[in-house]
Order: C-alpha cells, then structure tokens, then sequence
C-alpha cells in the first residue's frame, strides 16, 4: 500500500505521538508499505529526507518550540500541510492516509478524502478527545467539537490509544465504534541489563506543565526527607519556575535535579541512572514515558488514571493510587525507597510485562489491518 502519514509533530520535536508515528511509520514501511509522511519543520532539521525506509517532508508551520505547540502553528500546520499535500498527490497517489490527531492532522485527511477521494484513518491521542485535560483545553474543545464530529464521521476508522480515552471519546460521540490499539515501545533500545538498586533514585520524564502532577510528587517526597532518595526530572515546560520554587520552599532543593529537555540518547542514560520512575500525571491517553521505563525495567509509581492503569499492575510492577492523592502517592513510594531488591523485583517484572503486551512490532501489524480494510 500506499500510505499518507499526517502529524504535525515527531522527533526530535513533540512527544509521544510524535515518537508513536515514528515507529509505526518505520515498520509500516518494513512490512513492505511505501510511506509518505509530512510534519512540521522546526530549526534547522532537513525539509526532505529519507529515514528508515520512510520519506519524511517537513512543511512551514510556525514551530516554535520543541516540545509543545499551540493554536495558531496548529492551524499554520492545516494551511501548510494541505498545500503541500496537493502538489505532492500528482506523483505520490495514497490507498489511504493515517492521521495522528483529529486535529490538525485529521482535517488534512478529511480535506484529501473530499477532493481526491482518498479514505483516512484517525489515530486519538489525548489532547484532541473533548473531555481530556479540561483545565487546559476545555475552550480549544468546545470550539473544535463540530469539526472533529465531521472528521470523526468521515473517517474509516477512528482508534484510541486507551481505555481511558476510548470511554471519554465515546462520551463525546457514542455513535461511532473506537477500537483500542495501544502504544508500542522499542524493546531492544530500552534494554537495559545491568543497574544499581542500592540508593533510591527517582526519575521522571515529560513536559514540565500541570497536567503531569509534578507538584504533587513533591509534596509527597517532602515527607520522606529521612530517605536518602534524589530525584531527576527530565523536561521543560511552563511549570518550571513554580516546580523549582516548590523545591526550595520544601527543603528539597539539593535533592532535585531539572536536567531540562533531553534528547533520545540522553534520555535513554537517565533512564539508565534511575531505579524507580515516578508518574503522578493528571490525565494521560497512553504514556510512552512509562512504557520506556518499564521497557528500561524500572518499577513505576503512577497515578490510576487512563493509560497508566493498562500498564502498571499494581503491587506487581510497582504501584497506582489515586489522582491528586498526596498521602497515598508518599506511602506507595515509602516501600520502594527502602527497599532495594523490592524496586529490583517490580523492575524485572515491567520489563517481562511490556515484552509480553506492548511491542511496537505488535501496533504497527494492528495499524496495518485497519488501513488494509480502509482502502478496499
């Protein structure tokens, strides 16, 4: 087949859906697929490229930082996409176009199907369901809903990344069946052997913003000062200023480390250092960080929220309490940080988990049939 990838974000820019198209795209076009696929250009990363087998086109969109964006490049990214897609279309004929996003992403492919018939599939995330993270999005959702039921509706498929996304998307419109295909993640990148269990060190990954619930780590960990735990957060955000304020305010200066935003192989070296990762994130659709923690074999103290609660089994991998929480997420990490070959137990058995259930191998082949049956 022939296939179209749409997302205005992947690596080394944005997050995990950026990092999920990565590899699906890589073995979709393993599997014998000839993909296509555009995003948006930031800095001074190639226009044209070819990376593992995949034709990347990266289009003018107003990107300005890394690792988020906001309306205006998201609607540059509609503008840009769409017009470069109609004079790439003469020489490049798609069976079917796969979008990560409802928007933006989505309204390219719904454009694509109206003009040249080309059948679309929509891959869910978080930020483009109505009803996810509410205290960032509510306005952008509630504007956006009469467009994302018309993409939605013309979609072959739509397909969430989790439970937990799939109930707040059903929630939103009932009348369309969401199948579930989860996020994947690279075993053979994050394998890591050989670690050191003996001080507790404590690791967390993601955007530096409210919705990740770093605030409420901290106010746990202040009440575990006679445990000699450090702890590294590894990203930047908004949030930044308050969290390292926070630090100081709790004593917890010297015991945080902000390493800022980390490149692939930097990240895979603080995973690595680390011996517990903790996630107390707000809401999630289906966390990469955790599947590449658990890959790294580290146990994982998460909030239950969606995603994370599809991942971590409880008292076996490590531990799920609930949101917002602050005495449960303390006496959940009190075991952990006293005790060395528990976090060494729960480390070994999310690595055997995400073997098991999450590889990417596995998503891409769940991809590859929903796409089959959308361009018959």
């Amino acid at each position: 087949m022939k296939i179209l990838l749409l997302n205005s974000e992947y690596p080394p820019i944005g997050g995990g859906a950026g990092n999920a198209s990565a590899n699906i795209a890589r073995l979709l076009a393993y599997m014998g697929n000839d993909i296509l696929l555009l995003t948006s250009h930031f800095d001074n990363l190639p226009r044209d490229e070819i990376c593992d087998g995949v034709r990347i086109i990266r289009v003018s969109a107003l990107r300005r930082r890394m690792d988020r964006s906001v309306v205006v490049e998201q609607l540059a990214f509609i503008a840009a996409a769409s017009f470069r897609t109609f004079s790439l279309l003469r020489q490049f004929k798609p069976d079917v176009t796969l979008a990560f996003f409802g928007l933006p992403s989505g309204a390219v492919a719904w454009l694509i199907k109206k003009i040249y018939g080309v059948p679309y599939v929509v891959s869910l995330r978080g930020g483009d369901v109505p009803g996810f993270r509410p205290y960032d999005f509510r306005l952008y959702h509630k504007m956006a809903a009469p467009f994302l039921r018309v993409i939605w509706h013309s979609a072959s498929a739509v397909i969430a990344n989790s439970k937990g996304l799939h109930d707040l998307a059903a929630a939103f419109d009932s009348s369309i069946n969401i199948p579930i295909i989860s996020n994947g993640v690279d075993l053979e990148k994050f394998f890591l052997p050989g670690r050191d269990w003996s001080k507790p060190c404590l690791l967390s990954v993601g955007r530096l913003v409210y919705q990740k619930g770093l605030d409420l780590a901290m106010r746990a960990l202040s009440g575990l000062k006679e445990f000699p735990w450090r702890w590294t957060i590894a990203g930047d955000g908004p949030q930044l200023a308050v969290l390292q304020a926070m630090a100081e305010e709790h004593g917890l200066r010297d015991r945080i480390h902000f390493c800022g935003w980390q490149t692939a192989e930097q990240l895979k070296e603080q995973y690595a250092a680390a011996n517990i990762f903790l996630f107390p994130s707000r809401h999630e659709g289906m966390p990469n960080a955790v599947l590449e923690a658990m890959a790294s074999g580290l146990p994982v103290v998460a909030t239950r929220i969606a995603g994370s609660e599809e991942l971590v089994a409880d008292g076996e991998t490590g531990a799920l309490v609930p949101a917002e929480d602050v005495e449960s997420l303390r006496e959940s990490l009190r075991p952990l940080l006293v005790n060395a070959k528990m976090r060494e137990r729960m480390g070994r058995a999310a690595r055997r988990r995400v073997e098991e259930s999450f590889s990417w191998d596995r998503v891409a082949e769940q991809y590859q049939k929903f796409l089959e049956k959308a361009s018959k």
